[in-house]
């Protein structure tokens, strides 16, 4: 299910309110530095389009969804952590760890990253 109000804090980012640092932008997504970062290689990557969650998502986000993978790989490329690995999560809801109403893709990387995550 797609959200058509976007008064989350990723809102308020895609709508110019509060500053990012933006380091990729396309016209169907957005991606930035997370301000907490947990790696050396925090990016965000976010639909402009509000989508709740993964959870969310319908048959009608399909091409958006791969669309966003795709960015995770550039961004992962761009940010020169795609030869050493890097990871890309999703949290879905309270228990998954979302912190924010609105799809979105950590891409971490530049240290080595322990499994399980925690």
């Amino acid at each position: 299910m797609t959200e058509t109000r976007n008064d989350t804090v990723f809102g308020m980012i895609l709508r110019g309110e509060i500053p990012a640092d933006i380091v990729y932008e396309d016209e169907l997504a957005v991606g930035f530095r997370d301000i907490d970062p947990q790696a050396e290689v925090h990016v965000l990557i976010i639909p402009r389009r509000r989508i709740n969650s993964l959870g969310h998502a319908g048959q009608e986000d399909r091409d958006l969804l791969g669309h966003l993978l795709n960015v995770c790989a550039q961004v992962a490329a761009q940010e020169g952590i795609a030869e050493s690995g890097y990871r890309v999560v999703t949290n879905i809801g309270r228990d998954g760890g979302q912190s924010v109403d609105h799809l979105h893709f950590h891409v971490l990387g530049g240290r080595s990253l322990s499994w399980p995550p925690g």
